[in-house]
């Protein structure tokens, strides 16, 4: 965690919500700002930045249980069409925060989840970067998640190197020292 300290998608990926429950109560904790005590119950569900959860559950304070964005309904869109869910909406960096999330919760179905939906997802931005225009693009663009628009660029700006090389830019040449004849003696 320390070499991903100052990144900026790692902070925001953190910063999403889990929900947790309480094995053991609280005091001087404010969660619901409109609460009137600063008291957590055992046994409490409540939903807590990842950061959080993840201390709590070092401690042995909380358990993490599934957001929302992981649940039934996801994965069997997932398992219908996963080149047509819109995991954005659901959770900006999903592939990162369900690995984060995976070696914390009681679901071990989670790995095989975000692995399925990556490759298919994943063979499916390959195709549309080599024959989607830039117009086209844009209507899917905003239903990848952020780890997905990254790696679509990177092939996009891939592939218009490559085609800006095979159409004329620079091709190898021949270096000047072997244009030279040896000296006969």
């Amino acid at each position: 965690m320390a070499s991903k300290y100052y990144d900026i998608d790692d902070i925001l990926t953190e910063e999403e919500f889990a929900p947790v429950l309480f094995h053991k109560p609280a005091n001087r904790v404010t969660i619901d700002p409109s609460a009137e005590t600063n008291y957590v119950e055992q046994g409490a569900k409540v939903e807590l930045p990842f950061w959080l959860a993840h201390e709590l559950h070092l401690r042995q304070a909380v358990s993490i249980n599934l957001p929302a964005s992981f649940d039934q309904k996801t994965r069997l869109e997932i398992q219908a069409d996963a080149a047509c869910v819109d995991l954005r909406s659901r959770c900006p960096y999903f592939y990162e925060f369900g690995c984060k999330l995976q070696p914390l919760v009681t679901d071990r179905t989670l790995g095989i989840l975000l692995s399925t939906a990556f490759k298919i997802r994943y063979k499916e931005r390959l195709t549309k970067v080599f024959t989607a225009t830039h117009l086209t693009a844009s209507k899917f663009l905003p239903f990848l998640t952020i780890e997905e628009t990254n790696l679509y660029e990177a092939a996009h700006l891939s592939m218009t190197a490559f085609k800006k090389w095979r159409t004329g830019g620079p091709r190898f040449q021949r270096a000047s020292i072997l244009g030279r004849k040896r000296k006969e003696s």
